[in-house]
């Protein structure tokens, strides 16, 4: 059999296992080890999976994973996530969809807490979504930005997923970061465009909070105004450090989680029942990632030995006559249609040992292409009929909002996301100029 088709079956095998409903590091690893074994014997096969776990406990900067989760965690489920949103819902309520905007800055600050979207989508749909349904908001408008908002959580720093790609793609995780954070502004910036927008065509849609909701103290103003900000001061105590080079990675992602757990035992919130939750959380979404890292590593290792990645590339560019910019633009199609079924982890670690290879064949910048497959993830993630976000708001939402809403819901944000796409593809340097900034000087 040729190395192609060793290829071809290896991937029909580890979907097969996948559509049976195995875990994601199960199928991936399970095809790994028995393809490493049935090629190179008992020596060679031992070799691959073990080198693979070994530079996965050599990485340094994985320590960071556990940090930001339980950071995340910490704000969660201590509240002060909730102080966030009641800070936009006093101060931005006399705006036109104000508290609309809010939740998209609510959910920008999440994902600089706690780089998952899954912790957005959560506090969006049981703080933000009662509320902004209660002040007769248009559900479809809402259910909407609860969700375009908290897939930011993938792409602003310290998002867990570039992580996860920077170990998969031998990338600097801090260059990714920063690439990602111009782009995730970006994205919540048009969000709020089109809510403004929307809302000055529609007032019904997002209509100003009656002057009760409103007319509050200055005193008790500018407390809630301090109690919001916390979060964004615990944001600053790690990113600036990192950002002037006075601390390391894996140092500001310990300033991070210390300066919540401080932050939570000052306002008298950290009791036993929100660190023990905040602990096992942790510990279950830390010992996931580590395990579908090493899966991929492992399935990576045994690509890389059967060179499939060199046959790919003659399959497109030689044989197909396809550019290099062709080539991309179907991979990242791949990527919507595989986000129909499939999480954002899930198809990294199926896809990553042969596109990552194949973007770097191409001359494209890993970094910049990392932004790419996050942004696609992005959308996959609220695409019909299948995206993660759509079902995990209907699990959220109140009954009534139906699936249909939730569908209809999402369709101008997801032409939003396309054009953040388009933009970040067709001027490299919106990803690229804040890494290359920092990391010159």
């Amino acid at each position: 059999m040729s190395y192609e088709m060793i290829a071809i079956f290896m991937f029909a095998t580890m979907m097969a296992m996948l559509l049976t409903g195995q875990r994601v590091f199960g199928a991936i690893g399970f095809v790994a080890v028995v393809a490493a074994l049935a090629l190179w014997g008992d020596r060679g096969g031992y070799d691959i999976a073990f080198s693979s776990a070994m530079k996965l406990m050599k990485w340094y900067p994985l320590l960071t994973l556990p940090m930001f989760i339980f950071m995340g965690y910490v704000l969660s489920e201590s509240r002060i996530a909730d102080d966030l949103y009641r800070m936009f819902h006093v101060w931005m309520g006399g705006v036109q969809g104000g508290l609309a905007i809010g939740t998209i800055g609510l959910m920008v600050l999440i994902s600089a807490m706690n780089g998952l979207s899954v912790a957005g989508m959560a506090i969006g749909a049981t703080v933000a979504l009662p509320e902004l349904l209660k002040r007769n908001y248009d559900k479809r408008m809402v259910t909407g930005v609860i969700q375009a908002g908290s897939s930011l959580g993938i792409l602003v720093p310290p998002s867990v997923v570039l992580v996860l790609y920077a170990m998969i793609a031998r990338q600097p995780v801090g260059q990714l970061w920063l690439a990602g954070a111009i782009p995730g502004l970006m994205m919540a910036t048009m969000f709020i465009f089109y809510i403004v927008i929307r809302c000055r065509l529609n007032p019904e849609l997002g209509p100003v909070l009656s002057k009760e909701d409103r007319d509050l103290p200055l005193g008790e103003k500018l407390a809630l105004l301090r109690a919001g900000l916390l979060p964004v001061g615990i944001f600053a105590s790690m990113m600036v450090p990192f950002v002037n080079g006075w601390t390391s990675l894996v140092e500001s992602s310990a300033i991070g989680a210390l300066a919540a757990f401080a932050a939570a035992v000052l306002k008298g919130r950290m009791t036993r029942e929100v660190f023990e939750t905040s602990l096992r959380q942790t510990l279950g979404i830390s010992c996931m990632f580590m395990w579908i890292i090493l899966a991929a590593l492992a399935f990576g290792a045994v690509f890389d030995g059967l060179g499939a990645v060199n046959a790919i590339r003659d399959l497109f560019t030689e044989q197909l006559g396809l550019s290099p910019w062709m080539i991309l633009i179907l991979m990242q199609l791949s990527f919507i249609i595989m986000g129909t079924f499939l999480d954002d982890t899930a198809m990294l670690v199926i896809v990553a040992p042969l596109y990552v290879p194949l973007v770097k064949v191409l001359g494209f910048d890993l970094v910049w292409y990392g932004v790419l497959y996050t942004i696609t993830t992005q959308i996959a993630y609220m695409t019909p009929p299948f995206g993660y976000n759509l079902f995990l708001m209907r699990a959220m939402a109140p009954p009534e909002i139906t699936l249909r809403d939730i569908y209809g819901s999402i369709l101008p944000f997801v032409l939003v996301m396309v054009l953040a796409l388009s933009l970040v593809m067709i001027f490299p340097q919106i990803a690229l100029w804040l890494p290359e900034t920092i990391y010159q000087n």
